[in-house]
Order: C-alpha cells, then structure tokens, then sequence
C-alpha cells in the first residue's frame, strides 16, 4: 500500500488539503448535506491514518497546529464586535458551565461503573492513587483540551507509563474526533431540535450579509486578512514570551483581536474573505487531529479505555442536553460550549464558523478560554479529593 512518509511534508499537507477540498465538494451531495464536510473531513483522516496512508504523527501536522490553527482565531474574529455579542457570550458561558458538570458527571459515572485502578501500571505510582489520577486526567481534557491533558499528566505522574499515555492519548484523539462528528450531525435530527428553542441570530447574521454584500473579497483584502492574522499571532506569541504567560496564548491573543475589531469595526469589510478563508484552514485542522487517532495503539494497550470515554461523553452530552432543554438554551450555544469543553478553543469557533452559527463563534472561544483556566484546577481537585 502506497504510505506517504512523515518526513515527506508537502506530501502530507497536499493530502490534507485535497481531503479539505474534497469534503467541501461532498458537501453538496444529498449524503454530504447530511453528514456535513466536517463528518466527512474527520472520518476520511482517520481512515486514511489508520489504513497506512497517512502517518498519525508528522512535522506537517505539527505546521498546522503551530502556525495555521492560531490564525483561525483572529481571521474568525475580525467580524467580533463584542458590544453587540456580549449576550450570546453569556448564554454560551452558562451553556459551557452545563458541559462542565455534565464532563464531572461522566467521570464520576465511568469511575464507578469501572476499575480503573488496572490502568497506568507503569507509572509512578501507587494502586490507590491511579484511578484518582485518571478521573483527574479525564476531566482535565475534558473540561478544557489538551493543554489541560498535558498538565495532568504531569501533575500525577501518569505520562511516565509511555504505553499507558500514548494509549489514553489515542483514545482522546480518536472520541474527541468522533464525538465532534456526532454534535455536527445533532442539530439536523429533528426530534431532537423541537425539544429546544429556535437559535433566533436574524439580526446579526442580517448585519454580517450586509456588510460583506458591501465588502469586495479580493486578492487585496485576503492577503491583508492573512497579514493582520499572521501579525497578531507573532505579536501576542511576543507578549507571551516577555510575560512568560505560557498557558495565556489563546487568551492574549484573543484579547488582541477582540479589541481590535470592536475599537476599528471597518476592519471586517477591509479584510473581506477572512472569515471563509478560516473555515477553509479550519478543516485542515479537523483532519490533522483526526489523523493522530491511532486505534491500534489505543484497543492493543488499554482497550477499557474505550469503555470509559464513551461512558464519559455520553453522560457529558445527556447531562448538557438535559440541563440545556430546562434553561431554554439553544442547541447552538450548547453544542458550541460542548465543543469547546471537549477540543478547546480552537475547534468550537471553527465548528460554529463551518455550521454558519456566526454569532456563537467569539463565545466558542471566550469558554474555551475559560475551559483552559477551570480544566486543569477542576482536574487536580478532583484526583486529590478522589
């Protein structure tokens, strides 16, 4: 079978682009209407990484989550105008606190029903404390992404068991995929939709259609947009290296963009085509994270694990949407925090860009924001009370 090598990068990016390219043309079909060209973008990684086409881990990869997923945030962002999103911002954060104990409800729910004390043999610890460090683990991820994942792992010693971490690795990045594919799927089942409020964003997204009727997209105003993205990822990656506020990346350079585009919000129509542009990079990014679930490793080392994020996610999504239908939030907003909990930051406000759900796009990343933040202190809390 015909494998592109790690070390062939412009390879690897061409196949993650023509996916990109081919899920958008999928899209069209009547299968494709109803999937959506982030499903397809997503399974049509794994598949291709688990099939030996495409290798799980490589530097091209790494080139996208480095350079091209930061700029997703401010090419999103450019249409933020925080003076009219300022409500939805805080119906979606009530919606992020709902993800945030239906993930506390799964792990509790998981770690009842199953020993995980088995699990993580290699690492540095003692029975008693292994299953403590797991639920801390899982929760951490779960509640704000990978940056959390990384700190719990350290913080409890369970990233020294190489198999066991490498394992718990896959089986995050092959649910976190498949569990987006599935909330991108939720909003067209219909008796599902009737038990939650209608997402009313006429007026916004009437402004927004306005606006870029008025806006040219033309060779000038993209490269302008990828300009001023690309300046203010290096400008906020400065202030972080001179604050050595390493976990505040997002958030300095969300702040960055915010006050940029509320204080000059001519921008957008200056930078006609960011937004679309960013949809188009955001699938790349779909399939690069996709690409690194590898089940082999995942069934092969720790096959409870298996068990135990689906129990998690699915107590995760029952208690959001429960929690959700009595407060009379949307499943917009919901859906967007679920995101936002389960992937971080980046992949909320690029699911609601690719969904068309505009106005949840500054809020997508403002709670996961704040999911980076709770993640890794509901994390630790857990595994010492644990």
């Amino acid at each position: 079978m015909l494998t592109i090598n790690p070390e062939n990068h412009l390879g690897i990016f061409a196949f993650i682009m023509v996916l990109a390219g081919a899920s958008f043309l999928l899209e069209k079909t009547p299968l494709g209407r109803q999937l959506t060209g982030t499903v397809m973008v997503i399974l049509g990684a794994i598949v291709a990484a688990n099939l030996g086409l495409i290798p799980h881990s490589a530097p091209a990869y790494d080139f996208i989550f480095t350079f091209l997923v930061p700029m997703l945030i401010p090419l999103f962002l450019f249409q933020a105008d925080l003076r009219r999103l300022w409500r939805e911002a805080s119906r979606t954060t009530l919606a992020f606190l709902a993800a945030t104990i239906g993930t506390v409800a799964g792990v509790v729910v998981a770690a009842s029903l199953m020993d995980l004390s088995s699990l993580g043999a290699g690492a540095p610890l003692p029975e008693s404390d292994r299953e403590a460090a797991i639920v801390g683990l899982f929760a951490s991820t779960y509640i704000g992404g990978s940056v959390n994942y990384a700190a719990l792992g350290e913080m409890t010693g369970l990233n020294q068991d190489r198999s066991f971490f490498s394992a718990a690795t896959a089986a995050d990045n092959l649910f976190s995929a498949v569990y987006l594919s599935i909330i991108a799927v939720l909003p067209g089942i219909t008796r599902l939709a009737r038990l939650f409020p209608k997402h009313a964003t006429a007026d916004a997204q009437t402004a927004t259609i306005l606006e870029e009727t008025a806006a040219k997209v033309t060779a000038q105003s993209l490269c302008l947009a990828i300009a001023c993205a690309a300046a203010l990822v290096a400008i906020s990656d400065g202030l972080v290296s001179y604050l050595g506020a390493t976990g505040y990346r997002y958030v300095i350079l969300t702040t960055l963009t915010l006050v940029l585009a509320t204080a000059v919000p001519v921008i957008r129509i200056w930078l006609a085509g960011a937004f679309e542009l960013g949809v188009a990079l955001s699938f790349a990014f779909f399939a690069a994270i996709a690409a690194g679930a590898n089940l082999t490793a995942m069934v092969s080392v720790a096959p409870t694990l298996i068990v135990v994020v689906s129990i998690l996610l699915f107590v995760h999504l029952a208690t959001l949407l429960f929690i959700g239908a009595v407060t009379r939030l949307t499943l917009p907003e919901l859906l967007t925090a679920s995101n936002a909990a389960i992937l971080g930051a980046t992949t909320a406000p690029a699911m609601a860009a690719a969904k068309g759900w505009r106005d949840q796009v500054t809020p997508g990343v403002l709670v996961g924001v704040l999911g980076y933040a709770l993640g890794t202190f509901i994390g630790s809390a857990l595994y010492n009370f644990w």
